[in-house]
């Protein structure tokens, strides 16, 4: 997050109002709700674990191991299970869905 200048974005007056409440520090402006990003968008992570937790569950339907998942992905064998766990649900939920 980059700092701008309030006096470089809002008028005057209005600058002269936040410095009644916040004179000198630093103020933190929400963003608007309907512009609200959900954690991982921006920088893609939540899209990478999406994809990396469906890699763990095909691979466990082929037949690994567990504790071959959890050395491969350097996850405890409780994370691993975890996974499974999810992916299994979301799959019964999209195969429902179709059916």
């Amino acid at each position: 997050m980059d700092y701008i200048k309030a006096q470089n974005v809002l008028p005057e007056h209005i600058v002269k109002i936040i410095q009644q409440y916040v004179d000198g520090g630093y103020i933190y402006i929400p963003r608007k709700e309907e512009n609200h990003k959900a954690w991982g968008e921006n920088s893609g992570t939540k899209e990478s674990l999406k994809m990396r937790n469906n890699e763990i569950y095909i691979k466990y339907i082929e037949g690994m191991k567990i504790a071959e998942l959890a050395k491969e992905y350097f996850l405890s064998e409780q994370s691993i299970r975890r996974v499974i766990s999810k992916e299994k649900e979301l799959f019964s939920r999209t195969l429902h869905k179709c059916l």
